[in-house]
């Protein structure tokens, strides 16, 4: 089997230009954390200037009662986006910025377009009330949604490493727009509030009642619905590489936006359809839509299960992996057990070390796939090394926890009974140690000496051999060459304590 070095080097040729051994000096505005600094800056700013002026509006008890009320569907929501993304779980500082986003710049770029855009044209048309009609189904869509918008696409540019399908593009625009409803709520439920305190409204009769009804109880998923679709656009986008798709990749982000815009400005423009339209549309187009975003994503996540079960067989076959763990991190469930697994014998940072490791180990087969599919960049090599090497520094936590869930969650596989005695679940006779079905005889993958697990290849692409495993590759921070690590015996309870 061909192999190459585990670790990544520099290829020759690249990066930038060294004088005297060192690395040109940066201007101090291209430092990592200036830009970080500066882009935290704007946001603080953001978020001071959208409190005063929603505090203005309000009133400070006002705006106490929107902003209790208005937290709410918050944690459900950002919950339901980081299930979503559980089988490749991007960086936490991309769904923060996002929020953050969504909050205070989105926010605050619509309260200030949208008033000026409704001002504009109530004293060019002299018709307040059509001014306004016009700004809730024509200028606000336009505008919440290219401010959403944005996030996306900062994220798309800059975090183009962690932004490579369809549920990252679905995630990132759901936190989005969870951040923008969020201060939104705040502005009409602390409005609301005060005209009850003006009128003397109480209980479910209330303004503040039926406001906290509709945007709280009954849509709070309506914003990110809407940006979802900008979303999934810039998703698909990512996924597709090559000059022959580089129209698509141009036209699919636009599109994804329109077809925002046109939603929410349906939505919005329900309150015009008659004394019922609103409920109409609610009944008739945003559940059925929503109900119909949440399967395609529901189904997307599966999608990329099944490729992580399909890429990383080629990778045990080399002897990366055990033979189990394609099928254990697979399966969510099995995932989890490994985390708690390695949590309960070895505590806390073993199960942030296994949790780190499926993450690398689902990169890797994404990666794998997307080269497979001909939409691999021209760093594949470089970043396949670089996960393998990530994934080679912590194996020693993560492969037993992930062997160990791998046999508590695979389904029963029939065997046929040998003439002698057998014991154990997957056929693995305790006399006879590498009998027919060998070590994980469960998953067809024979154990023997020689024999490898057929993985699949495509043309052009092998998988690496890890250190000492016939590539001139050294063990990592040694100079050595380093032999393969052996497998030791272990208790089938707990893989962690070896036996004698």
């Amino acid at each position: 089997m061909a192999t190459c070095p585990p670790y990544p080097t520099q290829p020759s040729g690249s990066g930038p230009a060294r004088v005297g051994g060192r690395p040109p000096h940066a201007h101090w505005w291209q430092r990592r954390r200036v830009r970080y600094g500066a882009l935290a800056a704007l946001l603080a700013l953001s978020g001071l200037v959208i409190l005063a002026l929603v505090r203005r509006q309000t009133g400070t008890e006002g705006f106490l009662v929107g902003l209790g009320l208005a937290v709410l569907p918050v944690p459900l929501l950002v919950a339901a986006f980081r299930w979503l993304d559980r089988v490749d779980p991007g960086p936490w500082r991309n769904m923060v910025f996002a929020f953050a986003w969504g909050a205070c710049a989105a926010a605050l770029i619509a309260i200030v377009a949208n008033s000026f855009a409704t001002k504009w044209i109530a004293t060019a048309t002299a018709d307040p009330a059509s001014a306004d009609t016009l700004g809730a189904t024509v200028i606000a869509p336009i505008v919440e949604e290219s401010a959403k918008a944005a996030a996306v696409l900062l994220v798309f540019l800059f975090r183009r490493r962690d932004f490579t399908s369809i549920v990252d593009g679905v995630v990132i625009a759901g936190v989005t727009a969870t951040g923008f409803a969020f201060t939104e709520n705040i502005l009409y439920l602390g409005t609301a509030f005060g005209a009850d305190q003006m009128a003397g409204g109480r209980g479910i009769a209330s303004v503040t009642a039926a406001t906290f009804f509709v945007r709280v109880v009954m849509s709070p998923f309506a914003h990110p619905l809407f940006t979802v679709l900008t979303g999934i656009g810039f998703g698909i986008a990512a996924t597709l590489t090559g000059e022959r798709r580089r129209l698509r990749r141009l036209l699919l982000p636009p599109a994804g936006l329109l077809l925002a815009m046109g939603m929410h400005a349906f939505w919005n423009g329900s309150s015009t359809f008659g004394e019922f339209g609103f409920f109409a549309v609610y009944g008739a187009f945003m559940v059925p839509a929503f109900g119909l975003l949440t399967w395609l994503v529901v189904w997307t996540r599966q999608r990329e299960l099944r490729a992580v079960r399909e890429e990383l067989p080629a990778y045990a076959a080399a002897g990366w992996l055990t033979p189990a763990e394609p099928f254990a991190l697979g399966s969510m469930r099995a995932r989890r057990l490994a985390r708690d697994y390695a949590g309960h014998h070895l505590g806390k940072p073993a199960a942030r070390t296994v949790a780190q490791y499926e993450a690398y180990a689902t990169s890797l087969a994404f990666l794998r796939r997307r080269a497979r599919l001909g939409r691999a960049g021209a760093d594949f090599a470089v970043r396949e090394r670089e996960l393998l090497h990530e994934m080679w520094r912590r194996r020693e936590v993560a492969q037993p926890a992930l062997d160990h869930a791998a046999r508590m969650t695979a389904p029963p596989v029939r065997v046929v009974a040998p003439p002698w005695p057998v014991y154990g679940v997957y056929g693995q006779s305790q006399r006879y140690a590498h009998g027919a079905y060998g070590a994980y005889g469960a998953y067809g993958q024979p154990n023997g000496p020689g024999m490898h697990a057929p993985g699949p290849y495509s043309p052009g692409m092998h998988a690496p051999g890890p250190p000492g495993a016939g590539s001139p590759a050294t063990q990592h921070g040694t100079g050595a060459p380093g032999p393969a690590a052996p497998c030791p015996a272990y208790d089938p309870y707990n893989p962690y304590r070896t036996q004698p």
